[in-house]
């Protein structure tokens, strides 16, 4: 694989990633604030709009830690693009490049809000559990996170590490 090729598909990806995960922030704006919630699918998935001031999962929502998080949610960034260029260009390693490329888009979704509103606007609620509202941002970043651990258990042998 060729190196720019590699990093085409990592901003390609992640603006279209950041896309859909900002439309979906804004489309919640519009039809979801300030109206009670709408279930997607009866006792599974709804959507509520919540704005969160905080880490994940409301984590420190009760201090002003819009920058502190800012800042270091831009630090943690920067290591993952670092990582995904450090990677060997083998084919057999997309199966690391992509989750990152979800945990990269996801963080930045987020730090955009964050950066400018000062909270990340969720809108996604399961309606089975009590659980904190999220959006997609925190579906990438989940969903990549559980990847690269099937990865680095069950596919690839020599999980490169930084």
């Amino acid at each position: 694989m060729n190196k720019k090729i590699i990093w085409l598909v990592f901003f390609v990806s992640t603006a279209i990633l950041l896309a859909l995960d900002l439309w979906l922030k804004h489309w919640a704006v519009l039809n979801l604030q300030g109206q009670e919630n709408r279930v997607l699918i009866q006792g599974v998935l709804g959507l509520t709009y919540f704005e969160n001031p905080g880490a994940f999962f409301g984590f420190l929502a009760r201090f002003n830690a819009r920058w502190p998080l800012s800042v270091m949610k831009f630090i943690i960034l920067c290591a993952v693009a670092w990582y995904y260029g450090r990677l060997p260009l083998e084919r057999r390693f997309w199966f690391i490049r992509i989750p990152v490329i979800l945990v990269f888009a996801g963080g930045v979704g987020n730090l955009v809000d964050r950066v400018w509103l000062g909270a990340v606007r969720d809108m996604l609620a399961f309606l089975f559990v009590n659980f904190p509202i999220f959006n997609l941002a925190d579906v990438y970043v989940t969903v990549a996170v559980f990847s690269l651990m099937f990865v680095a258990l069950f596919v690839v042998k020599d999980f490169p590490l930084p």
